[in-house]
């Protein structure tokens, strides 16, 4: 596995080497810090949205407790980042495993999804990729992440209203 992640995360942050691409990344990699977007777009949604207000702030509650769960199992694995690559952007910690932008970005992507923010899934997406392409996390750690964004998305989805994520 070690193997494959290397060669997937070497890959994925050449496309770092575009000023462009790595621009772009950066600006996701910062929007996603501790689900801010994510928690964001919750809000907004909660704004426009008066019929689903409560589906939304249930929506945004769940999304940060999917981040929040992310950092509890990241301070136990304890996995370090990526030392083969150049990180492109800054980390609020030296721990990998599983990536708290993916988990948001995932959980995101299904609950606000549902409620029909038809965005959010390819953005949630292209958060994923940015954190291969600043290189700060392996594979794996988007992967796990994305699970754990989706299980709990999937577990809270009868909270949160709208249809089923």
């Amino acid at each position: 596995m070690d193997l494959l992640d290397h060669r997937i995360l070497s890959a994925c942050h050449a496309y770092g080497a575009d000023p462009r691409v790595a621009g772009v990344a950066r600006a996701l990699s910062r929007a996603g810090e501790h689900g801010a977007l994510w928690l964001v777009t919750g809000l907004v949604g909660a704004a426009v949205d008066g019929a689903r207000r409560g589906a939304w702030l249930r929506g945004a509650a769940l999304t940060g407790g999917a981040h929040l769960v992310s950092m509890g199992v990241k301070r136990v694995v304890r996995r370090q980042r990526p030392a083969h690559v150049e990180h492109l952007a800054p980390t609020f910690g030296p721990h990998s495993f599983p990536s708290s932008h993916a988990t948001s970005a995932a959980a995101a992507a299904l609950v606000y999804g549902a409620l029909g923010a038809y965005a959010v899934p390819p953005l949630a997406a292209a958060m994923c990729l940015s954190r291969l392409v600043v290189g700060v996390h392996h594979p794996s750690d988007v992967v796990a992440g994305a699970a754990l964004g989706v299980l709990t998305a999937r577990l809270g989805s009868r909270w949160v209203g709208g249809r089923r994520a």
